[in-house]
Parts: structure tokens; C-alpha cells; sequence
């Protein structure tokens, strides 16, 4: 199946085929089966990031011993792992500078 280009950005979770704004942070080759597998794990790192939102309001619980931060977290490494083997060169060497990837060629 061939592979398209999609614009993606972090901070707005968008995939999109069209270039606008400020949405290319990312720019990936994927097939439609990737884009969907990308959204849910968007959507699991969105899921993550609300829990963790409304743990805040619980003064007791502390940061570091909070599932939900580690979900979130896990997310966004799953996210940039996805993101680095379907980008391109550029995309690539940016999630490797980065420096959050252990082996990111895995």
C-alpha cells in the first residue's frame, strides 16, 4: 500500500495531509492504517493527560508515584517511537536530538 505525507503536530495531536498553520512539527509517510493506529495513540496520551489533570486537584498524591503521569508519559514515547519510523530524515534526526528515544531505531 503506498504511503502518503502527513503534516503532524505534538501540541495539537493533528495529522493532516495539508500543510497549515503551525501543524508540521512532524512530517511523516504513512498509510491509512498507520494514521489510525498514530490517532489512537494520540487519543491514549490524551485519555492519560486528562486522569492526570484531575489528580492534580488531589493535593496528597505525589507527582512522582501518579499512574497516570507515567500513561502519559509511556504515550508520548510510543508517539515519538511511531513518528520516528515513518518521518522523514528531518523528522527523524529531530525526535534523535530530542534524546528521549533509548534505541530509537528498534
Amino acid at each position: 500500500m503506498d504511503k502518503e505525507k502527513f503534516y503532524v503536530s505534538l501540541g495539537t495531536q493533528e495529522i493532516s495531509r495539508l500543510k497549515a498553520g503551525n501543524n508540521e512539527d512532524f512530517i511523516i509517510y504513512a498509510t491509512p492504517e498507520d494514521v489510525i493506529k498514530l490517532r489512537e495513540l494520540f487519543d491514549e496520551m490524551y485519555d492519560a493527560d486528562f486522569g492526570s489533570f484531575w489528580r492534580a486537584h488531589v493535593p496528597i498524591k505525589e507527582y512522582h508515584n501518579d499512574q497516570e503521569n507515567d500513561d502519559f508519559d509511556q504515550g508520548l514515547i510510543n508517539v515519538l517511537q511511531m513518528l520516528y519510523r515513518l518521518g522523514d530524515d528531518q523528522t527523524r534526526e529531530h525526535i534523535h536530538s530530542m534524546n528521549v528515544l533509548d534505541n530509537p531505531d528498534d
